[in-house]
This record gives C-alpha cells, structure tokens and sequence, in this order.
C-alpha cells in the first residue's frame, strides 16, 4: 500500500484545523497536511449557509486571538464568518497544505513503525506521526428516522446542507426543530414563506440579542490589536462570570438570566396560551440558550404555526406530515433542524490505536478523553474539541487554542527529545475523568431538569466542561510529564 508521508496530519481545514497549522508553522514544523471531506476549506462557517446563520458569541472574542478583524456587527453573520475564515487560510498560505474532497474512513496505528496509517476511500493514503483531529463535534448532522420520510415528493434537507438553489418564496414550508440554527432560519424566512409549520420537540429559553452594528470608527479600532485585546478582555470576563450560575447558583439561573427570558417572552409573544407553550419547563442553561430578537415574535404571524410534542409528527408522506392528532400538513419543503450527533458521534471514523484497540470499545460506556484531548491506548493523536471540551458560557475558539498549546507542547518535547511516541497514562486519564464528571454532578446541565444534546445516550453530560474556561486553559498550557509516557 502506498502513503504520502508526512509529520502530523490534521483532519478538518475549520477553525481548529487552522489553529493546529499555524501553531505548527510557528514552532518551525512544516511537514503536515491538513485533509478535507468537501469539496471547500473553512469548515462550519463555509458550510453552514441556511438563512440567518449567525454566531451567537460576541464576534471579537469569536476569532482566534492572535487575529484581530473589523468586524462589523457584535454578532458576525455567516458571510462575514466565512470571509474571517477564508482570510487566514489566505494569510497563512495554508491553501497549499489542505488537500480536498479527502474523507478519512479510518486510522490505524502501526505498532511496528509506530505512526498513524490514515486511510482515504478510492485514493491514495496517508502516514503520520502525530494526528490532529479537527472534525469538529457539530459536523455531522442527525436526521431522525422518521416514518416514510423517502416518500415525500417535495423537496428536504438539513440546515447544514442548505439548497442554496432552491426558491422557498411563497413556498409552504415546515421547519423540524427549535434549537439554535432553527431560531436563526424561523424568523428569516417567515415573512417570505405562504406558510410556516414549525415542530417544536421541546420548548428553548430565549434571551434578547445584544446585537448592534459597529460605526466606521469602531471597526477601525477593531483593527488595532492592543484595542481589540481590550474589547475581548472586557467581553471574556463578562461571559466569564455566568460560570458562577451554570455550576454553583442554580437560584441565580432561576432568579435573573430566566426572569430575563420570561419577560422577554412575555413581551413578544402576545397569545397566552402560545406563551405557555413557548415556555420550558426545566432550568435555563440547561439546554443551550437560544439568542434572538425576532424569534418569539414571529410566531404570532398568521402564516406561522407551532406544533408540539403532542401534535407531533406520526409520518411523513408524499404529501407532508401526517401529525399525531390525524392532520395532513401539506408541503412543498422540509427543513430538518434536527442537530449533530455531538457526543456519541465526536469523530466520525473509525480508529484502531495500539494492539488493534478499537475506539469505539474504550468508549462504549460514553467518551471520554484526558483534558478532551489524549487517550491511552492511542498515542500521538490528539482531540480537539473532544468529549467534555465544550463550552457553554464562552467562546469555543477559546477552548480550541487553549487545547493547542497543550498539543505543541507535547509535540514539540518530542521533537527536541527524540522521542517517538507521546501518551496519557491510563491512570491519568481515569483520574481526570472521574473527577470531571463529579464536577458535573453540580451543573445545571446535569441537574436542571432536562435531557439535551449535551448528554451521550450514557446519560452522562459529554459535551461540556464543568469549569470556568481560564481554569481549562491553566491545566493546558503546558504537559504535565508525570501525567504522560514519552517513548
């Protein structure tokens, strides 16, 4: 079998994959390759395009912190996303390093030579060193099972995959779901749509937007970097303090982030009734928060109608949905709003480490991973954004560069010290995950009475961190050796 060699290979060309190359460059390793299932780089924000895609982090501190941008608004919409994304690429020359259309099916580590054999369905592999994955947890969309959803004659898609082509223009259309990409696709296509049938599983906590458009002079001073430090400063510890809330003050989640939402709900929401079913019923933050100005709002439109739990969907037909009440909904589009498979589903290939070790057997029970990043059994691969590296108060990319230092770190010890191999102990690993997960046990995640796409089929919340974000990015800014085997 025939490899392109090379020292690391990193699998995803989004914001963690360019923060993995560039940290690499900037430690003077060139020889990587960064491999791309589509067909184009950048990653979420070039591939989520569905009407009203928008960050729902402040846009400053949303960016990678060695890149300042003139951003134009507080929340950057996908347009300005991509054109972010696609300028790094650009300046870092990283075009030259990602190879497209390159679906990884598996990994396998060769015990013999010690590295990672990467294999590319139809297509000549790859062999590396050190293996950085960067898939990212929500990029692989989950379209439920639903009964006789082939039939339908109209056309459907999931957000993630928007038909750019097609016309949904005086269309009647149902959205399936209300989490966040549904919230931003609700309101933006209502006023265009003859018809808007939402299906609501469970009702979101809506906070208002604090969303504003900058002024020239803003975004020039955007553009300087000691500012832009300070604006992020200022954002990240304002995000910072609703830790306090999301870990140790469930009365301070009830008493003013939530009074916030119902009032906001009340105000926008004129129908009583509508309002009781807009209402959750469990903690706010226990589910992800949804952002928005225009959401609740535009289901007092005549043309826009709500279906709950118990009016569900039975099945879908040639026509429709076919509700659980006996209402036919017909339809000329179905937009699946229906998530990512976050926490079962973290990488989306198979991967074998040491003596055949399967992946999927170490994490049978749920996944788990030493600072959601190492694993014993798999030496030299690294997790960014891995179980439990999800943030729920702050910026991602956060997380995401706080996890490479951690990952240079390690590759670099190995790099000045000969050594082959670099591995979390399995001692380590045990220790870290047990009493993360009893950290959990305080969160509202864990205890706000809800079941969310945070949690693994485990019941174990996965997705999340349990800290404060600075307290991650302390534990990772170097390797601990005692904590590790280097080989």
């Amino acid at each position: 079998m025939e490899f392109f060699q090379h020292k690391v290979v990193i699998v995803g060309s989004g914001f963690s994959g360019q923060c993995a190359a560039i940290n690499l460059i900037n430690n003077g390793i060139s020889d990587f390759v960064i491999l791309e299932r589509r067909s184009f780089t950048g990653g979420t924000w070039c591939q989520n395009s569905y009407p009203g895609a928008a960050v729902d982090v402040q846009s400053p501190l949303y960016s990678l912190s060695f890149e300042p941008f003139p951003w134009s608004r507080m929340f950057a919409e996908q347009s300005e996303l991509k054109q972010y994304t696609n300028n790094i690429i650009e300046k870092y020359n990283l075009k030259d390093k990602i190879k497209l259309n390159k679906n990884v099916q598996k990994i396998k580590w060769d015990n013999l030579e010690r590295k990672w054999n990467v294999i590319i369905n139809g297509d000549k592999n790859y062999k590396a060193q050190f293996i950085i994955n960067c898939t990212g947890p929500l990029s692989t969309p989950v379209i439920p099972n639903f009964k006789g959803k082939e039939l339908f004659e109209g056309e459907s898609f999931h957000t993630n995959n928007w038909n750019q082509d097609y016309d949904y223009h005086g269309k009647r259309v149902a959205v399936i779901g209300s989490g966040a990409s549904a919230s931003q696709v609700i309101p933006t296509i209502a006023p265009d749509v003859e018809t808007l049938h939402v299906f609501q599983r469970t009702p979101h906590w809506v906070l208002p937007r604090p969303d504003r458009v900058f002024s020239k002079i803003e975004r020039k001073l955007l553009g300087i970097k000691s500012i832009y430090k300070l604006v992020r400063y200022a954002i990240y510890w304002g995000l910072e303090t609703r830790m306090v809330g999301f870990k140790y003050s469930q009365w301070m989640m009830k008493n003013v982030p939530q009074r916030q939402a119902m009032w906001h709900l009340k105000k926008q929401v004129e129908n009583e009734e509508l309002r009781k079913s807009l209402t959750p019923d469990y903690t706010i933050g226990c589910k992800r928060i949804i952002l928005s100005n225009d959401l609740l709002k535009t289901y007092n439109r005549n043309n826009t109608h709500l279906y709950l739990r118990e009016n569900g969907i039975k099945e879908i037909n040639k026509r429709g949905i076919l509700t659980t009440q006996g209402k036919q909904v017909d339809l000329d589009l179905i937009v699946y709003a229906t998530g990512y498979d976050a926490t079962d589903g973290v990488i989306s290939y198979p991967i074998k480490g040491k003596n055949n070790l399967n992946i999927a057997q170490v994490w049978e029970d749920y996944p788990r991973a030493y600072v959601g990043t190492t694993l014993p059994g798999f030496p030299n691969l690294f997790l960014s954004c891995g179980p439990n590296s999800g943030i729920g108060h702050t910026s991602a990319i956060f997380i995401i560069e706080s996890q490479m230092n951690y990952i240079i770190d390690a590759i670099m010890k190995c790099e000045k010290n000969g050594f082959k191999t670099f591995e979390v102990k399995s001692e380590s690993e045990e220790r870290y995950t047990n009493k993360l997960h009893k950290e959990m046990e305080k969160t509202v995640w864990h205890k706000g009475g809800c079941n969310s796409w945070y949690k693994s089929k485990s019941g174990k919340v996965i997705a999340m961190y349990p800290g404060f974000s600075f307290s991650y990015h302390l534990m990772t800014r170097k390797v601990k050796n005692e904590h590790h085997i280097f080989s």
